[in-house]
């Protein structure tokens, strides 16, 4: 084991690793090619969650509620992956295993954090869309803007305040076994399974996580669109009931990309005993996936955003004329 740091109270002694070693795939030849896919993915991720905002931020048209909170996926999805993939590239491709103990809990917070970011942006476009179908002539005056940067406050304070505490609670784990992670990052459940000391806090924290991160939101968007469902039940015609189920595609699939892989996971987790590079390769692809998919899906299954793209590249288009034209007349003022 690595050198260990004590940090010594009057009744306790903890012991601290100076680095984590995070452990790689086991047996398993070509596996950098892995962590080359990851870099695509990454790569497609940047490009298609920044192209999404830049589109959100310069069509006026967009600069509603419900797409300042897609906007802010869009964030989150960037965030969250630059939090995870370049630091698993760095590792695994260029054998910086060995992570320090400040860098690894640092590092945690912020794959935690966005990606409970993303479960709770996905809450609040159930909640956008719930208001929009059944409550649609107050749709505008319960869905502001203002209302809607209030509740990505909220959410930004709820989980930088849950996510602080949990990191903060693995500063009372006494490491004296290993310093080895069997994980792809500095997991929380990997890191409690190293303690030699009462775990029990820590353990109960890790459930709550997965219940606030998980379960709570799912369930509210579940019954959300179970309140939809009855919405749609209710209107007589059948062209405005698919013109109402369309605007809720691109957001079920979101929801369906995001969560099912997770409760998949989990479910095969608790069933069967999965080996490590399963585990590693389920896990990663759980997380990366999805915020790479995101601004695809947002793109190519609504039509406004599609329709402001199209805008936005004709109004570039005519832009360029413009200037060409400019230079060709004083090219030929220049000649006379």
């Amino acid at each position: 084991m690595s050198s260990m740091q004590s940090n010594s109270s009057t009744d306790v002694t903890f012991v601290r690793p100076a680095t984590f070693f995070i452990s790689d795939f086991s047996n398993i030849p070509h596996a950098k090619y892995y962590y080359v896919f990851l870099s695509l993915v990454y790569v497609v991720t940047v490009l298609g969650n920044s192209f999404i905002m830049c589109i959100i931020y310069l069509v006026r048209r967009l600069h509603t509620a419900k797409y300042i909170a897609v906007f802010h996926l869009a964030l989150s999805d960037l965030c969250g992956s630059s939090a995870l993939i370049p630091k698993i590239i760095d590792m695994f491709l260029f054998d910086h295993q060995d992570i320090s103990y400040e860098v690894c809990l640092t590092n945690m917070f912020f794959v935690y954090h966005f990606m409970n970011l993303q479960s709770l942006t996905l809450l609040a476009l159930a909640y956008d869309r719930l208001v929009a179908i059944c409550f649609p002539l107050q749709y505008h005056a319960i869905v502001t803007k203002p209302a809607m940067f209030l509740i990505i406050g909220v959410m930004w304070i709820v989980s930088v305040t849950f996510f602080s505490v949990l990191v903060g609670l693995v500063n009372r784990i006494s490491f004296c076994r290993s310093n080895v992670l069997n994980s792809y990052f500095c997991d929380y459940a990997p890191i409690c399974s190293l303690a030699c000391n009462d775990n029990s806090i820590n353990i109960l924290m890790g459930k709550i996580s997965y219940g606030l991160l998980i379960c709570t939101p799912l369930i509210l968007i579940i019954i959300s669109y179970l309140c939809i469902s009855v919405a749609l039940l209710k209107i007589a015609h059948g062209a405005d009931r698919i013109k109402a189920i369309k605007t809720c595609t691109s957001h079920l699939i979101l929801v369906a990309i995001f969560y099912l892989p997770v409760l998949c996971n989990v479910l095969a987790a608790v069933t069967t005993p999965l080996h490590q590079n399963t585990q590693i390769i389920n896990n990663s692809l759980t997380q990366t996936i999805p915020p790479m998919l995101n601004p695809i899906i947002y793109t190519l299954k609504t039509e406004e955003v599609m329709q402001s793209i199209k805008e936005l590249y004709k109004r570039c288009k005519v832009s360029t004329t413009k200037e060409r034209m400019a230079v060709l007349d004083q090219k030929v003022l220049h000649h006379k």
